[in-house]
């Protein structure tokens, strides 16, 4: 009687594996690339979400006050007056940042000749898209006093309205190749909103 072996080979070529290497690739890089640009609208609808809490909260809590005095980031934080997964510390160094990562300052600001007649809020550290994208996003008018915007990074919190360089209510929204214009760097400008 006579043994006969027989032998199959199964699976796949290395020439298949390799495509399928290929395909999972080109994916994978098609993923990463919708899933960053997914995170970035995430983030930045974040940041517009805690300006706009932030912004109400502290019209409310000085809403029977006949200015904002005392008005400053770290009573901001305190008061719990900002979402509270932007406090960075706690007490009379406590911090803000937005959810871009940047930091965020408040301040009371002289207006119309009267001190801590109105507040304002700076993000700093906002790359331009973001910046282009918040500066030209409808605020409304509602209680604003104007925007500014710069390109770099602003440290402290402007304690007045300033005199130029001001967008004023009657001429909100900012267009989009303005706000272009006004957000040139890539990782460090800064949006001041003014409030009374």
């Amino acid at each position: 009687m006579k043994n006969v072996i027989k032998t199959e080979q199964t699976g796949r070529s290395m020439v298949e594996m390799l495509g399928v290497l290929a395909i999972i690739g080109v994916l994978s890089v098609g993923g990463i690339s919708g899933y960053s640009k997914a995170m970035a609208k995430f983030k930045l609808t974040k940041v517009q979400d805690q300006l706009s809490m932030m912004i109400m909260n502290i019209r409310t809590a000085y809403a029977t006050s006949p200015g904002y005095p005392k008005l400053d980031t770290a009573l901001v934080a305190k008061n719990k007056l900002a979402s509270q997964e932007m406090v960075v510390g706690s007490g009379s160094t406590a911090t803000l940042m937005h959810a871009l990562g940047g930091g965020t300052l408040v301040s009371a600001i002289t207006a119309n000749g009267i001190q801590e007649a109105g507040f304002s809020i700076v993000l700093s550290g906002l790359g331009r898209d973001a910046c282009v994208s918040l500066l030209s996003s409808d605020w409304g008018t509602d209680g604003m006093l104007g925007i500014t915007a710069v390109s770099t990074n602003v440290t402290t919190a402007p304690t007045s309205l300033p005199t130029s360089n001001i967008v004023k209510p009657a001429d909100l929204p900012v267009s989009y190749s303005d706000a272009l214009s006004a957000c040139t760097s890539d990782s460090e400008n800064s949006i001041t909103w003014y409030y009374n």
